[in-house]
């Protein structure tokens, strides 16, 4: 029987990993959020600065941790991060005041950026190329499958209090994220092994050298050494910063609805929280089946063609959910976006890596997210502030969905940069 490729390995852990952080944070921080308001009195604009804190932190680090990644690996973040994630949820439990809730929340942020989607993309990257798109997937289906076990956390809340909730999402994180972390390994050249699992290039001949004309088969791991884009070459392709403003355009609505949503639906729409976050749970469904169109999509149609129409599912996903008449409008709404999201979120990763190779790719992905962040930041804090001023979230979510618009054309410009010639060695006798 054949040996599966280690690779699969990784993008499964990393799929694991995706999981607990979003069923325990990134989508059921709408849920604290909820709640929150109702104990404390908190503003949801306050309690959206801690959400674009989080995004801030990403953007802020991405550089530095995608260099180390590229530097020294990535295997030794991950596991320092699980544990910081944690230890951060422990202290959210123990919070009174709003700055010791932005404390603990910097700690859970910190935390979860060193075993992000962004991080673990890094390794799928170096250690896949014909089926990246397929590998990103996987990693993405399981923060999609985590957001469908939202209402578990809002049942826990419900019954055991926020407190005891978030202390033990805390420790159920440690005892099992750490030995998915061990699983994380940066390249397949450090374990002996090429990308794709192909077998390596025979060793070529003085003859060879000089004589040959063509391309290595792809069936062999040679196709893998063409020469990739350095940092400073990519940040001068317009393609680099148009893929960029465009994946901010889409985590300008993601990023709002996941924190918002829920308060939207029960004070807006007149919902119970349990309906809402059980509403909620659609647009992660819609992530999952998403995911798993891009599986089968993934390598057949132009990916920044398929993430243009992901921006216009986002806009008319986001509208349908701001003036819902009714259940079965707001829940196609959600389950849309969702598919928007779930479909347009591996290829972020598999365009970039596709336009700008495997070599600086860490600090090219770091780089993004210093622009990218506006989105995270933006879109909660902007939807946030518009509730706050005109009593509900309509205008907030309408101004995002029309600049989703202009996201989608961004994303159609953005065609594949040009290598840029170098010169070529001196010949030698």
């Amino acid at each position: 029987m054949k040996k599966l490729f280690y690779g699969w390995r990784i993008a499964a852990s990393g799929s694991a990993l995706q999981f607990l952080q979003s069923m325990l944070v990134n989508q059921a921080f709408g849920v604290y959020v909820a709640v929150l308001i109702e104990e404390k009195g908190w503003s949801k604009t306050a309690l959206s600065a801690a959400a674009a804190m989080k995004s801030t932190e990403v953007a802020v680090l991405g550089p530095i941790l995608g260099w180390m990644v590229d530097r020294f690996g990535s295997q030794g973040l991950v596991r320092a991060g699980i544990i910081i994630f944690g230890i951060g949820l422990m202290l959210m439990s123990q919070i009174q005041t709003l700055w010791q809730f932005y404390g603990a929340f910097f700690v859970v942020a910190l935390g979860a950026s060193m075993f992000s989607n962004f991080l673990v993309s890094i390794s799928i990257i170096q250690w896949f190329e014909k089926q990246r798109t397929k590998a990103l997937s996987m990693l993405q289906f399981g923060g999609a499958l985590g957001g469908l076990f939202v209402f578990v956390v809002a049942w826990f809340m419900q019954h055991y209090g926020w407190r005891w909730t978030a202390f033990g999402s805390g420790v159920v994180a440690m005892l099992v994220g750490y030995p998915l972390a061990r699983m994380i390994r940066s390249k397949p050249e450090d374990m002996g092994m090429t990308v794709d699992g192909l077998p390596p290039a025979p060793k070529a001949t003085a003859i060879d050298t000089a004589s040959a004309k063509v391309d290595a088969p792809a069936t062999v791991a040679s196709v893998h050494t063409q020469r990739s884009f350095t940092t400073r070459e990519a940040l001068r392709t317009s393609a680099f910063w148009l893929l960029s403003v465009g994946h901010a355009a889409s985590l300008l609505m993601v990023i709002a609805v996941n924190v918002h949503a829920v308060t939207h639906i029960k004070q807006d729409l007149g919902y119970s929280l349990a309906t809402a976050s059980l509403f909620f749970t659609l647009i992660t469904l819609g992530q999952a089946l998403g995911v798993m169109l891009g599986w089968v999509v993934g390598e057949r149609f132009v990916k920044r063609k398929v993430a243009a129409a992901c921006m216009l599912m986002h806009c008319v996903g986001v509208i349908g959910l701001t003036y819902a008449p009714n259940g079965w409008v707001l829940a196609f709404s959600l389950l849309l976006h969702g598919i928007g999201w779930g479909l347009r979120g591996p290829f972020m990763q598999a365009i970039r890596a596709d336009y700008f190779g495997r070599n600086s790719i860490g600090v090219i992905l770091g780089l993004s997210t210093l622009i990218t962040v506006f989105g995270n930041i933006g879109g909660p804090i902007f939807a946030g502030a518009c509730a706050d001023y005109y009593g509900n979230y309509s205008v907030g979510f309408t101004a995002l969905a029309t600049i989703g618009i202009f996201g989608a054309l961004f994303f159609l410009m953005a065609k594949p940069p040009k290598l840029p010639d170098t010169p070529s060695p001196a010949a030698t006798p």
